[in-house]
């Protein structure tokens, strides 16, 4: 089985994966086989070649006695099962301004996460009952690395999850305006996004 640790870039995957052992960092599985179609200037990230990204996934899994869990922003494209990192977006404007992402791509970032773009994604290909997600808001490093590996290890006794269900996160509720009122979404992005 291949388990992907995904999420928004900024929710926490690499600092929480790097305390888990035996995790395969897809980022750098795409840069150093070259599983990719050249770089996207614009945003200074490479495209990735997600066939081919699946094809080589599979051939690593297929040698292994074991689970193969993969982490990247990507991973819920090629995985059996996801968890979904999360971050309050308001964290995660900080988290990716310190970072020294530019503007728009720290407003693509927060929009994906405000709207739930990876976990639809991560549903639409693993199915519902082989995602799940996880609120690294306000948590350490250490206790969102503990959780992964609590979820994981559920995953691999075949016990269900409590608590960590897609939807069980919801940025939404209480964070756009309420329907009817004269605000709206872009008024309300457009604000967010002016700080």
């Amino acid at each position: 089985m291949i388990i992907g640790i995904t999420g928004t870039p900024g929710t926490g995957k690499t600092s929480a994966c790097a305390l888990i052992r035996g995790v395969l960092d897809l980022n750098e599985l795409i840069k150093d086989e070259e599983l990719h179609q050249g770089a996207d200037s614009k945003r200074g990230s490479l495209i990735a070649d997600i066939d081919r990204v699946y094809d080589r996934i599979c051939e690593i899994a297929e040698g292994m006695d074991r689970d193969l869990v993969i982490e990247g922003h990507l991973s819920h494209h090629v995985c059996d099962v996801a968890i979904v990192l999360r971050l309050s977006p308001d964290k995660l404007k900080l988290r990716l301004k310190e970072r020294g992402y530019h503007r728009a791509k720290i407003s693509e970032n927060v929009e994906a996460e405000v709207i739930d773009v990876i976990l639809v994604e991560a549903v639409e290909w693993c199915g519902r009952d082989c995602v799940y997600e996880i609120n690294t808001t306000g948590k350490t490093v250490e206790e969102v690395a503990k959780t992964i590996h609590k979820v994981i290890d559920a995953i691999g006794r075949g016990i269900a999850v409590e608590g960590h269900e897609p939807g069980s996160v919801d940025w939404m509720g209480g964070v756009l305006p309420q329907r009817g009122s004269s605000d709206s979404w872009g008024a309300w992005f457009r604000a967010t996004n002016s700080k």
